[in-house]
């Protein structure tokens, strides 16, 4: 199965990378935020992240199983 990329964020901010075969992962507020990272694929190995998301996922990003996130520029 190959790997997967996956995006985490504000929709409007994520949408385009839909174009690119990213699966994304709306969420606005910090419990949706969460979801949507225990929902990703286990075959993710990359997250792109906005930067709200970041902020809301920092306590879980330091584990060494997560996939690689990337964040997007403020």
């Amino acid at each position: 199965m190959p790997e997967t990329i996956a995006a985490i964020g504000e929709e409007a901010l994520l949408d385009g990378f839909r174009l690119a075969g990213v699966s994304v992962f709306a969420g606005s507020t910090d419990e949706e935020i969460l979801r949507a990272w225990t929902a990703l694929p286990k075959n993710t190995a990359i997250v792109i992240l906005t930067p709200r998301s970041a902020r809301a996922l920092d306590p879980v990003l330091a584990d060494p199983r997560s996939p690689m996130t990337v964040v997007l520029p403020a």
